[in-house]
C-alpha cells in the first residue's frame, strides 16, 4: 500500500510565483548544485522511507530560553517549564555535534523552542558551522534582537537563512508578541533591508511567518506592508500546540506516514534527542549526543522502531504522533484574496482557529 507522506505540511506561502522562485535561488546561491541535491533527497528520501548514513537537516537547539510569553506557545505551559531544561546550549556540546556532521549534512538549523539569538555565542556558532562546510545554516527568531548592528555580525558569520515570527499588525502584534512593539521590529527589517542593498547581498534571505489567525481580516494589508522589505511572507494554522484539543475530535489523513524520520535529526540544548521537532516536550527520547554520536543516534534500536510503526500504519501507538498536527486531516475550509491573488487556507479538521485556545 502506497504511504501518505506529506512534505512540509502545514506551511503556506502566500507569496507571487515569481518572488518564490527568487526566494529559491537566492537560498542555493553559491552552492547551487548541492543545493538542488539536498531539497531533492528531501523529498525523495521520505517518499522511497530511505535512511541515509547522516540526517539531511540537523536541528540544533541553542537556546531553550525565551524572552516572550505568547498565548499560543507551549513555552508557557506548566508541564514545558516542569520538563524542559530551560538553557543554552554549551559550546563543547555544539562543537562536538557540529565536528561529526561537518561534510555529511548539508543543513542546520540553529532553533527549536526557544530564541536562539539570545545564545551568548549565537555568531560564533554561525561562524563554525560555515567554517566547516554546512551548505545551509538558519534560524527561526522572534526578532528581538535584530538590531543593525548584531544582524550584520550575524551575516558577515555567514548565516543563509532567517524566518521571522510576525503574527499580525499593530495591536494584533503587540497583544501577542508582548512587549514587542510593531513598529520597532517594522523599523528593524527596513533596516536590514537597506543593509543588504547596498552591500549587495542576497542572503540571509529572510522570511515571515505568520499563524493564519492573527491576519485573517487583513491578508492584503499584512502582505503589503511587510513584502517590499523581506523576501518571502507565509502562514500557518494554528496548530494545538498548548495540547487542549481532545484527541476524540482529532482526524487523521489516510495512510499517513511522516517524513521526518528521514530528513532530520532533533538535538536540544541540553543534549537530549527528539524523535522530531514537533515533540516541544520532550516526551519521546530516543537518547543523548553527549552520550552518543549524531550517527549512532540516527541509526539507533528507538528512532527505527518508531518508522516501522509508521511504515506498518500504526503510528498512533506513539503519543508524540498521535497528538502531532502533521497526520491529522485538513480541509479547504477558508480562501482569502491578497492582491487579487486567491489563497486556499488548508485548517486542520475540528481545529480551533482561536489564539491562545
Amino acid at each position: 500500500m502506497e504511504k501518505n507522506i506529506p512534505i512540509n505540511k502545514g506551511n503556506y506561502e502566500m507569496d507571487t510565483e515569481e518572488r518564490s522562485r527568487l526566494f529559491e535561488a537566492n537560498r542555493a546561491y553559491g552552492w547551487e548544485k548541492e543545493y538542488k541535491e539536498y531539497r531533492r533527497r528531501w523529498v525523495e528520501y521520505p517518499k522511497s522511507q530511505y535512511v541515509a548514513e547522516y540526517p539531511l537537516l540537523v536541528d540544533i537547539e541553542l537556546s531553550a530560553l525565551c524572552n516572550l510569553k505568547c498565548p499560543m506557545c507551549y513555552t508557557i505551559t506548566e508541564e514545558f517549564k516542569n520538563k524542559v531544561s530551560r538553557k543554552f546550549m554549551e559550546w563543547d556540546l555544539f562543537q562536538k555535534i557540529v565536528d561529526e556532521i561537518a561534510g555529511k549534512v548539508p543543513a542546520v538549523r540553529l532553533s527549536l523552542r526557544g530564541e536562539a539569538t539570545l545564545h551568548p555565542d549565537f555568531v560564533k556558532c554561525i561562524r563554525y558551522c560555515k567554517k566547516k562546510g554546512i551548505g545551509e545554516v538558519s534560524f527561526l527568531t522572534n526578532g528581538s534582537k535584530l538590531e543593525p548592528d548584531f544582524f550584520i555580525q550575524i551575516a558577515e558569520a555567514g548565516a543563509d537563512w532567517i524566518t521571522v515570527s510576525i503574527d499580525g499588525l499593530n495591536e494584533q502584534y503587540e497583544q501577542i508578541r508582548s512587549p514587542l512593539k510593531f513598529k520597532d521590529t517594522l523599523d528593524k527589517l527596513k533596516q536590514i533591508k537597506a543593509i543588504k542593498e547596498s552591500r549587495g547581498w542576497k542572503r540571509p534571505v529572510i522570511k515571515v511567518q505568520s499563524i493564519w489567525p492573527a491576519i485573517r481580516s487583513n491578508p492584503s494589508e499584512f502582505y503589503n506592508t511587510l513584502a517590499p522589505y523581506v523576501d518571502l511572507i507565509a502562514f500557518n494554522p494554528l496548530i494545538d500546540l498548548l495540547g487542549n484539543d481532545s484527541e476524540d475530535d482529532i482526524l487523521y489523513e489516510k495512510d499517513f506516514s511522516c517524513s521526518q524520520f528521514y530528513q532530520r535529526l532533533v538535538i536540544g540544548a541540553d543534549g537530549k534527542v527528539f524523535v522530531c521537532a514537533n515533540d516541544e516536550d520532550g516526551k519521546c527520547v530516543i537518547g543523548n549526543v553527549m552520550e552518543q554520536s549524531v550517527y549512532e543516534l540516527w541509526h539507533s534500536e528507538q528512532l527505527n522502531e518508531i518508522r516501522e510503526l509508521h511504515k506498518q500504519g500504526a503510528f498512533k501507538q506513539i503519543e508524540i504522533c498521535r497528538r502531532c498536527y502533521v497526520p491529522r486531516m485538513t480541509e479547504e475550509s477558508e480562501h482569502a484574496n491578497v492582491n487579487g491573488r486567491e489563497i486556499i487556507i488548508k485548517n486542520y479538521v475540528n481545529r480551533n482557529q482561536v489564539i491562545g485556545k
